[in-house]
């Protein structure tokens, strides 16, 4: 009986510390990524990590997230939770064949692979120091041609096709409205044409609002936003 009552004791002693184990872990995973490090995010951007293949951020996106090459958008001054939602969106969730943010031809872009070795803690220190930096190296509007159709459709959006004015989501500056719609103004009018683009055509899969208001849009029209957009300041 002496015996029986030991081995009671001690199942009973190992479930509650699977138990016990059970519910720590579950508890971490409820409380998600721990709070954001700017510091590791910037050694992160500048440094990248070789012992698990990310590369530095700064090689393509420059000092700060200035960057020189318009293929490769001004991250600096962006807000941190649409960056998060970006690094996100292009690595493909579970169970998906390809992310939600594709490059033309539906391929995916040069991000994906990039993004593949970081983790969620990553993404949220990186974001958060992009959003602590200024945009010192702004894109500028280039083409005075595009300027008063670029200036109605930001300002006034197209009403006869149901497309809203550019201004209302990303403020009036460009610099949009943290935490919901990123800042447009000193990006490349390329990139932004490029995006707006991929958008109408869905291979940049991640917002379905922009989605609609492009498809609505022609070549013309996305081209001189894009320029005006630019310009702004």
């Amino acid at each position: 009986m002496k015996h029986v009552l030991s081995r009671m004791l001690v199942a009973s002693g190992l479930l509650l510390a699977v138990s016990a184990f059970n519910v720590s872990h579950a508890a971490e995973a409820a409380a998600g990524p721990a709070k954001p490090d700017a510091a590791k995010g910037e050694q992160l951007f500048t440094q990248g990590d070789a012992s698990r293949g990310i590369i530095a951020c700064v090689t393509c996106h420059g000092p700060a997230g200035n960057s020189s090459i318009p293929a490769n958008p001004n991250l600096a001054a962006q807000p941190h939770e649409y960056l998060v939602k970006q690094l996100t969106d292009f690595k493909p969730k579970d169970g998906a064949s390809a992310p939600a943010r594709n490059g033309p031809g539906g391929n995916p872009t040069p991000m994906t692979p990039l993004v593949l070795s970081m983790t969620p803690q990553d993404m949220q220190n990186v974001a958060l120091y992009l959003s602590q930096q200024s945009l010192k190296q702004p894109a500028t509007a280039g083409q005075k041609d595009l300027v008063d159709l670029g200036r109605k459709i930001w300002r006034g959006g197209l009403p006869d096709r149901g497309v809203p004015a550019c201004a209302a989501c990303h403020a009036a500056n460009g610099a949009g409205i943290p935490s919901q719609y990123p800042r447009l103004s000193g990006q490349f009018p390329a990139y932004l044409e490029e995006q707006l683009k991929l958008f109408r055509s869905r291979e940049r899969n991640n917002s379905a609002p922009m989605h609609e208001i492009a498809n609505r849009m022609t070549d013309a029209d996305i081209k001189a936003v894009a320029d005006y957009a630019a310009g702004l300041r």
